[in-house]
Order: structure tokens, then sequence, then C-alpha cells
């Protein structure tokens, strides 16, 4: 799509499991539907390649029936700011768009929180999520020896993952204690049936590698790139040789965008309704944002969200119960992978927090909030601009680095300019 203005009568931000759902529910209630992906994909980052490879599962589903639905798609395209009500302004590689909205559906995802520890900064030391987006894209890891350190239900699928590209798992350390974990398990049968037959394929595919409970990375050594992790558990404290440690310690909503369009949010997420409308009228969040649930609560809330922006409030209400069951899975999750005190606390004074500005622990003590500390270090302020340390430093010290200002992500120039003033529809 070329136009540099065009008006849609439901626009979706993320083409995630949350947002195919919902554009192809708000497509198939007959509404000029529009959905915007900064990726040149579809299906997010957890159905990344599925598109190409026509993969089997739910990701073909949910594509096929976005065809479907006959919702129009824009690709690689950055929703960056809003500048004025009803109006996106976003950055495509045809230049810049404004996109004019009646009913507007967030799904913009999470991104992974990683915690500050001496040496995470080493070449070899990566995120286990972004290691995942390597492998898929073709990166080689056959032969190299790789301990998986963090927390959650990735840690499995990412080690699976791993052996398949012919990596050797030496280890996969989950920081949370084995009574919780069991206790998660035992709620399954309950909660999410069919995780269990998931688990077991996950199980299978890793025989042979240790799980230790109870157990985290403390630190990495090495020269120029890592060499080898020193872990911690609550008998013994011992060093791991290894060419990559993947580490991660669950997900973050991304609320830039809900924030800077004024929606509320509380405890680190979106506030949604029973139609996940945010507290702005019009616009609905679901997925990531709302909460980290995974693919079945994001499918789910994606559909509730898409019906209820289309006026079929009937069709919302018939998954509410469906809802119900994937909020208490995510709530039981959300309890048997709490992080320890241990891992919050790791990075010594020189460790960086900030890598984009290189600003070290130590720095940033002594003030007592995140716009004191960015004005006076540049903590936040470098390319990222804060998606990495602004959840290291919400851990270490209890700062909210939320930010509001737009563009809420690095764009162009030429993409910042006044809005254009004509109506829709207007030519010279």
């Amino acid at each position: 799509m070329s136009d540099t203005r065009s008006r849609f009568e439901v626009v979706v931000v993320g083409a995630g499991p949350a947002g195919l759902a919902a554009a192809a529910a708000a497509a198939e209630c007959g509404r000029r539907t529009l959905v915007l992906d900064a990726t040149p994909w579809l299906g997010g980052q957890i159905w990344r390649g599925r598109e190409a490879k026509g993969g089997p599962g739910s990701a073909k589903r949910w594509l096929a029936r976005l065809q479907a639905a006959g919702a129009a798609v824009a690709r690689q395209t950055t929703v960056v700011a809003s500048p004025g009500p009803g109006v996106l302004l976003a950055e495509s590689p045809e230049g810049p768009r404004e996109i004019e909205w009646e009913k507007l559906i967030l799904t913009i995802g999470a991104r992974e929180l990683f915690l500050p520890f001496p040496g995470w900064t080493l070449p070899g030391v990566v995120g286990i999520g972004g290691l995942q987006v390597l492998v898929k894209g073709g990166w080689p890891l056959a032969g190299k020896r790789i301990v998986i350190a963090g927390s959650g239900p990735l840690l499995f699928a990412a080690a699976a993952e791993y052996r398949a590209a012919g990596a050797d798992v030496v280890l996969i350390a989950e920081q949370a204690d084995l009574a919780r974990l069991v206790r998660f398990g035992l709620s399954l049968p309950r909660l999410a049936p069919g995780k269990i037959l998931q688990a077991a394929q996950y199980q299978a595919a890793l025989l042979g590698v240790p799980y230790r409970t109870g157990c985290w990375a403390v630190s990495a050594q090495g020269a120029d790139r890592l060499e080898g992790v020193t872990l911690r558990s609550a008998r013994r404290t011992w060093t791991e040789r290894c060419d990559v440690l993947a580490t991660g310690f669950g997900f973050l909503p991304n609320l830039e965008l809900p924030r800077l369009l004024g929606c509320r949010t509380e405890n680190g997420a979106a506030v949604v309704d029973d139609r996940q409308e945010s507290s702005q009228a019009g616009i609905f969040i679901a997925g990531e944002p709302t909460g980290i649930g995974g693919e079945g609560r994001a499918l789910v809330e994606g559909l509730i969200a898409g019906f209820a922006a289309a006026g079929r409030p009937e069709r919302a209400g018939r998954l509410w119960r469906k809802r119900r069951r994937a909020l208490a899975f995510s709530r039981a999750m959300d309890r048997a992978f709490a992080l320890r005190d241990e891992v919050r606390d790791l990075a010594s004074p020189e460790t960086p927090i900030c890598r984009c500005e290189d600003v070290p622990r130590r720095d940033l003590e002594k003030y007592g909030g995140w716009r004191a500390a960015k004005l006076h270090t540049r903590c936040g302020m470098g390319p990222c601009q804060g998606r990495i340390c602004g959840g290291a430093v919400e851990k270490l010290f209890g700062w909210d680095a939320a930010s509001n200002r737009p563009p809420v992500f690095p764009v162009s120039i030429g993409t910042l300019r006044e809005p254009d003033p004509r109506p829709s529809g207007a030519s010279d």
C-alpha cells in the first residue's frame, strides 16, 4: 500500500497471534480492516518464519483465516507517533504514512527481560529469544556448547530448538524452586491440559540434558568473548565452560504506544475491560501488553478485541469463559516463575546497566529516580531508548522507566513532519 494517508474502520497494530486474531475477527464482521507490523513477515516473533515455510499448526490456520477475511496488510510499517486524535503516524519503506482509524487495536507484544550480572555484555552472552531468532535466520549453532539460564517455559522451548540446530546444550538453569514448579505442573490438567503434551515433547527432545531448579548464573567469564559461566544453587557454586550463554527472565509488555495514546497502565500492564477496551474510548488492547500469557491468551484476547471493535459484543462475550481459563493459567505461571531476590541484585558496582551508553551501576545508585539518572548519566538515551535497561532499573531500584514522548521508536527525520491538514481523499 503506497498511499501516504488512508482511513480504516479498524486498525490493528502488531501482527503476532493476537493481532492476526483481532484483524481476522474485525474483517469477518465486514469492517474495513488494516493490520500493520514493523517486520516483513506476519506472525510476530513466536511464529517467525511460519508464513514463508507454510508450517503446520495454529500459525498456518490463523494466517489462512486472515487472508480469507480480506483484511489489508502493511508490512515493515512502524507506528512512531499520533499527530492527532484518531491518527497514527507510521514509517514504511515507501516513506511516512498517516493512518486514520475509527477503532484501534494494539497487539504490540512484549520484549525479553534481562537482569544485569558481571560479564553480561561479553560477546557470546545473548537473550534466549534473541538466539532463537538468530537460529531461525540460519546462524550456525552446530557443535557449540550452550548454557541456558533464566526463568520461564521459554527455557525448554528454546533448548529444544537449539539442540535441533546441532548445539550441545550443557545445562538448563531455572531460577525458580522445584516446589513452585511442581505445584505449577499439577495445575496443568485443570488450567491448560494441552501444555502437558507439549511439555512431554520437550522432555523427549531434551533427553540427557541436565535441568537444575533453584539455579542461576552469577557471572560470565572471558577475555574478548565468553569462555564460561559461573552458576549458583542452594548447595554449590561452580563454573561451566561454554561458547554461548542464553539468558532471560521472562518478558515485559510493550507499553510505549498505549502510554503515548493516554491508555492507563497498572503494575506494568495495560488496563482493559471485559471487551479488551482501554481507558481511552475506541482503543482496544490484547495479548502481551495486558499481561504475559502466551499464545493461547493472546489469541482469545485478540478475538474478543476484534469482535468488540467491529460492534459485535455478543460474539466477544461468548469467549469470556475461555479467556478466564487463560488468565488463570497466566496467574499460575506468574507465581511459579516469580523472580527470587538473588537474581535481581547480581550486578556489581562496575557492571554496566545501560549497554548503549555504558553506564555502570555505581553511577546510577546516587540518583532517586529514572528521570534524574537519565539527565545526569544518559542511561536509557541510547539507540534502544531504554528498552533493555528500563526493565533492569525497574527490578534493581524500583524505578518507573515509563516514557510517553514521541517518537516511540527511532525514526528518520523525514517522517517527522507536520500532519497533512487535508481530509482523506482530497487532491490538488
